[in-house]
């Protein structure tokens, strides 16, 4: 045990399992046997469970980096090296950036440092000093996992949003303006709404102005006027977490493979076998609502699924709509819908193959492809209303064009 680092993990705030750091930097998962011999236990993952349902307790080590699971808690691309950067730890070296920012989590998960091991000191020291330079150089408040800038806060009292300190305990989430792309927040504020609007799940958003936002870090610089937030969909009005967990996680995929390892077929296999009707009926309304806005970035991590009860999925509530077609005019669909990629391959026809390939009922599928079809078509009528960038509207509509379910 000398050479070992250990993470407890903990799910609704009871340890269900360690994860350790063994020489070589070799990262294992091991459940807790109380956890295992829990029938009543709380989901982790989906990619946990055998065909039967059964708990899988022989987890593969992985070297440096963690397992695929744990490694989609952290952010992505720019964002982790730059908080690994902070935290002076090789960005590759996945366990110690999960133990410096493991208190505050997507979902209802913690990642502490083990009470009950014996480390070697080194170890222990090194552990130590990178959670105490992540609190000195404020790398929490970047904990969300993702590529873009954006962070968790508080609604005051009196108005306004507070981004914490320690960066955690936060009820919304704050994303920040692109510094490449104009006007993404209010794009995404906009498409959000639209969604809201046609019956799709969404949570609680709204455009702020930057000066209303507390606590950003002064390193950000001048920035445009509004920052686009949403309200944490896994986080009760008491704060406690709700578990989540996104499609890459389910199918144990690393972030950076979220557009190629799986497919929406996949995804909806999974949705029907999971959720059953309820849930298969908002994955289709949500894929054909952000093909006709021309939404390119629904990739695994982009649709996820919740346990409101701890033990059964449903699908989340919807976030990241954004049409990317203004910033990325050749922008396909980010996973594979039945043989392409395009979304001029969206006909009825092609409808059906996915309905055939899936084994979905192709009554559900084709009908409410048809109710989201007639629900936009009618709202995109008073697309004015919403106060879109008049640049974004010509484009969409060019787009939709393009679209054969919208000619027949």
């Amino acid at each position: 045990m000398s050479d070992l680092a250990v993470l407890d993990i903990f799910l609704h705030d009871k340890a269900i399992a360690i994860l350790t750091n063994l020489p070589g930097d070799r990262n294992l998962l091991a459940f807790n046997q109380d956890y295992i011999e829990d029938s009543e236990r709380p989901v982790l993952s989906l990619s946990f469970k055998d065909v039967l349902g059964n708990l899988i307790t022989d987890v593969k080590s992985t070297r440096t980096r963690l397992p695929a699971f744990f490694a989609n808690l952290l952010p992505e691309g720019h964002m982790k090296d730059y908080l690994a950067l902070q935290a002076k730890v090789n960005p590759q070296r996945e366990f110690y950036l999960l133990a410096a920012l493991g208190k505050d989590l997507p979902g209802a998960l913690k990642v502490l440092p083990s009470r009950n091991s014996l480390w070697n000191a080194e170890k222990d020291e090194e552990i130590n000093k990178t959670i105490n330079r992540s609190k000195e150089n404020g790398i929490l408040r970047f904990s969300l996992a993702g590529v873009q800038l954006k962070f968790s806060a508080v609604w005051e009292r009196e108005g306004g949003l507070t981004i914490p300190v320690d960066g955690v305990g936060g009820a919304w989430i704050v994303k920040l303006p692109s510094s490449v792309y104009a006007g993404v927040p209010e794009n995404e504020y906009v498409m959000m709404e639209l969604a809201r609007h046609i019956g799709i799940e969404v949570p609680e958003t709204a455009l702020v102005p930057i000066d209303q936002i507390h606590g950003l870090p002064t390193s950000i610089g001048k920035i445009a006027n509004q920052a686009f937030i949403i309200k944490r969909f896994d986080r009760t009005s008491e704060g406690k977490g709700i578990h989540i967990e996104d499609f890459a996680q389910v199918f144990s995929v690393y972030p950076e493979r979220k557009y190629q390892s799986a497919s929406y077929q996949n995804i909806a296999q999974v949705i029907w076998a999971e959720t059953g009707e309820e849930g298969l009926v908002e994955f289709i309304r949500r894929f054909v609502f952000n093909a006709l806005i021309g939404n390119g970035d629904m990739h695994l991590k982009n649709w996820s699924l919740i346990y409101p009860n701890k033990k059964n999925a449903a699908l989340a509530p919807a976030y990241d709509f954004v049409s990317t077609i203004p910033y990325i005019p050749e922008d396909g669909l980010a996973l594979t819908f039945v043989d392409s990629k395009k979304f001029t391959s969206l006909t009825y026809e092609q409808f059906k193959r996915f309905a055939a390939k899936t084994r979905l009922p192709e009554t559900i599928v084709l009908e409410t492809t048809r109710e989201t079809i007639q629900a936009f078509t009618k709202l995109w009528r008073s697309i004015q209303d919403f106060s879109l960038d008049k640049k974004i509207i010509e484009v969409i509509n060019a787009h939709l064009l393009t679209i054969p379910l919208l000619k027949t």
